[in-house]
């Protein structure tokens, strides 16, 4: 575990939308963190496509973050390209 410095501003974003969306502060940061990695490595899946596949991921086993930052999470089945299990 890290600590990541940001600005008030994002901070005080943080706490509105955590309070908003039942979400404590650092499960909301986390939230942003996957959606954002997932939108540079996939441009092409909108908001929604990106959640679906969270949801895939995580009833797969989780979203393996090094898989996805070396590109190898296919955006079908939410998990690491070439598994053989895949989720419909």
């Amino acid at each position: 575990m890290g600590i990541v410095k940001i600005s008030d501003q994002m901070h005080e974003s943080l706490r509105v939308a955590s309070q908003a969306l039942s979400r404590s502060i650092n499960a909301q940061a986390e939230h942003w963190m996957r959606i954002g990695l997932l939108a540079e490595l996939y441009p092409d899946l909108d908001h929604r496509e990106l959640c679906r596949l969270l949801i895939r991921a995580e009833q797969a086993g989780g979203l393996d973050l090094a898989s996805a930052a070396a590109g190898q999470l296919d955006a079908a089945s939410g998990r690491p390209a070439g598994h053989a299990k895949g989720m419909q």
